[in-house]
């Protein structure tokens, strides 16, 4: 079905809806500002700045008005239309699928009709629950859309799932067929180009983070591609050891990589762009056995990175406390915040919104990273330099001291002297955001403790206390493909102290997995990962905190017991995603036993 018809069929589809009462109930309104012209010096003087800087600002998931930079900027706001602002408020399905993040609207089992007068149409597969509306509303207008309500139509269902897989499928099916072209012919240049083209955009389109490559000259071995997948590997495509080899030069002399050298560990980076936006890849080399080598593409969408808003809906209490701190408005300054966690939990990603988060143009923020994913307008960006003089995490904390940082972000603290220094830093007056490797947020404190030098840990300790203001612990959590999942009570799927665990009846309305999948799901039953948190929030100031000190070195079980800590416990989120339909509740009851 193309754009151009669904004007056509919106009335034939959804005759009973009207602008006030949308099919399905749902309708999310924003009010715009609008101010009178009070002075045409202001205009002339400020809004094209302003409006580049908007847009700059967009791309970081920072909303902020033409009045609002105007205001801020010290000029007086004139009339605002919205070519003026750079806001869309008309799009296709077509426009909107090439700028909308796949992860916001392909997991959701949703097809994209149009953009128009503000209106943003689409037909939902399976009933939207509010939360789900409002975070596809929040992402279009952080995309650079005007949405001032979301209108829901009810199309035939097997018209509307034909239309999801042929949006789903496309990629897909043009990399197999190239890969076809290019295996008949392995010494087409051009072909082998337009492969690796197709390659990334059909794990783009998958929701891959990462592209695995493995070539192994034993001809006997397989030489797979594979992509990860909602945290699993899945194995995509099998290539002959000599065109897998072809594949790998190529993507390494992309990323300036020396792509004769097969013996030593590298690193490298280049980018392309897939449906209108820039992608960045970062690419790891390393030996593999019979002279082979093995590749590891990091995708990095810059509009895939999730908002302050978006990424805490679930957490409230907690977003709005960090939001505090992270306020320009708040007193005293200082302080650490922690992220931990496994690997691949998400950590960097949450690091990452929190900046999104500060105001960078009246603030400067700092970060040291290891390496640097994404570019961030607005902050100085420091790489890691392991083994050069002065190019590890506490040499450059102690550099970032000496540039008045009212923020440092640490990518993550490894080792006694990286904690020593953040420490230092946070008690300095400046804000410290770092992640660290735990299993809970109250084991963050024991890892950290672990990593201190011996000689100095009750004085680093007692920092430490002072200092930590938030530790949030964070897991990825596989969600239900709203597609497949089918609808149960509680009380058909577990038993009584199961649900005892929950706090629920046993008519409960959830969602249980699909074994089997759908096409929408890569026939997995699984659509995209959630956060789930257990978090630590210390809202006493330093001179209240002796007794956490004491809870450190004594018995640290009792930091969450301790007054003026606040608790947010991973069960509280698990029964939340239950409730929703989002995760299935044999998985959430594994989470718990973790």
């Amino acid at each position: 079905m193309s754009d151009a018809t669904n004007d056509q069929d919106t009335d034939r589809r959804s005759g009973n809806k009207s602008d006030s009462d949308p099919p399905g109930g749902v309708e999310r309104r924003r009010s715009a500002a609008r101010k009178k012209i009070r002075s045409s010096e202001g205009r002339e003087r400020y809004l094209d700045m302003v409006q580049r800087e908007r847009a700059l600002l967009l791309e970081q998931g920072i909303p902020r008005s033409t009045e609002q930079l105007l205001d801020m900027a010290g000029a007086v706001a004139p009339s605002q239309t919205e070519e003026e602002e750079g806001i869309k408020d008309r799009a296709t399905g077509d426009q909107l699928r090439a700028v909308l993040p796949v992860q916001s609207w392909l997991p959701l089992s949703i097809h994209l009709i149009g953009l128009r007068d503000a209106v943003l149409r689409i037909a939902p597969l399976h009933d939207l629950n509010d939360r789900q509306i409002e975070n596809l509303f929040s992402t279009a207008n952080r995309c650079g859309f005007h949405v001032e309500r979301v209108e829901i139509e009810v199309w035939d269902r097997k018209e509307l799932t034909d239309t999801l897989r042929s949006v789903h499928d496309l990629s897909a099916d043009r990399c197999e067929k190239t890969l076809a072209l290019w295996l008949a012919d392995s010494d087409n240049g051009l072909l082998l180009n337009q492969f690796q083209r197709d390659l990334m955009a059909e794990a783009l389109q998958m929701r891959a983070s990462d592209i695995h490559l493995v070539q192994d000259n034993n001809p006997d071995a397989p030489n797979w591609i594979k992509y990860r997948i909602d945290g699993d590997l899945i194995p995509m495509h099998l290539l002959p050891a000599e065109a897998m080899a072809r594949l790998t030069t190529l993507l390494k002399r992309d990323a300036g990589l020396n792509f004769g050298d097969r013996t030593t560990p590298k690193d490298g980076r280049f980018g392309f762009t897939w449906q209108g936006r820039a992608i960045d890849v970062r690419v790891a080399a390393g030996p593999q056995a019979q002279d082979g080598e093995k590749l590891t593409l990091r995708l990095l969408d810059r509009a895939a990175l999730k908002g302050f808003d978006e990424l805490f809906r679930r957490h409230e209490d907690v977003g709005d406390y960090l939001a505090k701190l992270l306020s320009p408005e708040i007193k005293g300054g200082g302080g650490m915040i922690l992220l931990s966690g496994p690997t691949g939990s998400g950590k960097t990603t949450t690091l990452y919104a929190c900046v999104q988060q500060i105001d960078r143009r009246r603030k400067h923020v700092l970060t040291i990273e290891d390496p640097i994913e994404y570019e961030l307008r607005y902050a100085t960006q420091w790489q890691v330099r392991p083994g050069m003089p002065g190019g590890s995490f506490a040499d450059l904390i102690r550099a970032a001291m000496r540039h008045d940082p009212d923020y440092i972000i640490i990518g993550e603290m490894r080792d006694g002297d990286t904690v020593e220094t953040s420490l230092r830093a946070a008690e300095s007056g400046h804000t410290v955001i770092s992640t660290v490797h735990a299993d809970t947020a109250l084991q963050t404190f024991e890892r950290l403790r672990s990593l201190m030098p011996s000689e100095r840990e009750r004085s680093s300790t007692y920092t430490l206390s002072q200092q930590v203001r938030a530790i949030l612990n964070q897991r990825l959590l596989r969600t239900l493909c709203q597609g497949c999942s089918h609808k149960a009570k509680l009380g058909e799927v577990v038993n009584q102290e199961e649900m005892d665990v929950f706090g629920l009846k046993e008519d409960a309305k959830i969602r249980r997995h699909n074994t089997s999948g759908c096409d929408l799901c890569n026939r997995t039953g699984i659509s995209g990962r959630t956060l789930l948190l257990d978090a630590i929030l210390i809202t006493l100031g330093p001179a209240q905190r002796n007794h956490i000190y004491e809870a450190l070195i004594g018995n640290v079980n009792k930091v969450i017991n301790e007054e003026g800590v606040v608790v947010h416990t991973r069960r509280e989120g698990l029964v939340d995603l239950v409730v929703n339909g989002l995760v299935d509740p044999k998985a959430a009851l594994s989470y718990l036993e973790e």
